[in-house]
């Protein structure tokens, strides 16, 4: 009997599907596994179910030797040493698609929260300073007919695109490649160069992939680019901005605004962030629907499932089997 360890409460539809191929473990509280506590969990495991804040490292991997397959339940896996695991015959899986929508859909949510000052304004209500209708109060900006930048044209990019749609935004997108174009005609989308975007957008939403290339992908001198009167919005990788420049650059006026669901050094948050009232910052909830939560789960162990059965996982990161 396989031995799986799930270091999150998830379904009971996914928990069904691992209970069909193994014995599993349930990490139910709600502190965070990592470190030598995550070790003393999975080194006697075949499989884990992990979520993308379970830091799986070279270390614990080769202390967990019985380990034949992660399913890593997200779409980025940078808390997996994947080197180390391929090195060691064990598969990795994601769970790329199932989330699209729901970021996509958060990502809008910010857009228009902070033009419309959504938050700010809420506040102003709870604290009891609403006395009644003013001509200038709470005045923000128009989504509808801006300039819609979004940097990575993935999966998620382009569903975020096809919502510009409704709002007759002119979007400019930039990539790794230029999209074929018979897709950015679909889109109604330009490719730019990343200079040309920040400078040109009011918009500025990423979409990128975290990797050594893009770390810090928007920095100090990016935003200096961007116009006064702009909005940066990641639900991508916290590491994607230099949070630092960010903050400075928000209190001292130079950007409009952003909103932010991923931090650098995620939990904390760099200092003084908190207290700017030109920023949107929620807890990683990018996935966070009903819906969207049990598909990913579901497609975790299933991939687990798959593996331990002897078949090849739906959506693999690394290749090979350890059976």
């Amino acid at each position: 009997m396989f031995k799986i360890f799930v270091t999150s409460k998830i379904s009971d539809s996914a928990l069904n599907i691992l209970k069909s191929v193994g014995e599993v473990e349930v990490w139910e509280k709600e502190e965070t596994l990592n470190g030598p506590a995550l070790l003393e969990k999975i080194k006697d495991q075949d499989a884990v179910l992990s979520m993308v804040n379970n830091f799986i490292t070279d270390d614990i991997l080769q202390q967990a030797s019985k380990l034949k397959v992660i399913g890593n339940c997200g779409v980025g896996y940078n808390n997996i040493d994947i080197a180390s695991a391929e090195k060691r015959g064990i598969v990795v899986t994601n769970t790329p698609d199932v989330l699209n929508d729901a970021t996509a859909d958060l990502t809008w949510a910010l857009i228009l929260g902070m033009a419309r000052r959504i938050v700010e304004a809420d506040h102003f209500v709870r604290e009891g300073k609403f006395t009644g209708w003013l001509p200038h109060l709470f005045i923000g900006n128009m989504v509808y007919g801006k300039k819609l930048g979004i940097i990575g044209m993935g999966r998620i990019g382009s569903a975020v695109c096809q919502r510009a749609k409704g709002f007759n935004m002119k979007v400019y997108y930039y990539n790794r490649n230029p999209l074929p174009k018979e897709k950015e005609q679909e889109y109604n989308a330009r490719y730019v160069d990343l200079e040309t975007l920040l400078k040109e957008c009011d918009y500025i939403t990423i979409h990128a992939p975290l990797n050594e290339e893009s770390y810090h992908l928007i920095g100090r001198e990016e935003l200096h680019l961007m116009k006064k009167d702009a909005y940066l919005i990641n639900t991508s990788r916290g590491p994607l901005i230099d949070e630092q420049a960010l903050y400075e650059h928000l209190k001292e006026g130079k950007i409009a605004g952003a909103a932010l669901d991923v931090y650098e050094h995620e939990p904390k948050i760099v200092e003084g962030l908190l207290a700017l009232d030109n920023v949107i910052l929620l807890p990683h909830i990018g996935s966070a629907t009903y819906e969207t939560r049990t598909k990913m789960a579901e497609l975790a162990a299933n991939n687990i499932a798959n593996v331990l059965s002897g078949k090849e996982p739906i959506t693999p990161v690394t290749k090979g089997l350890k059976i």
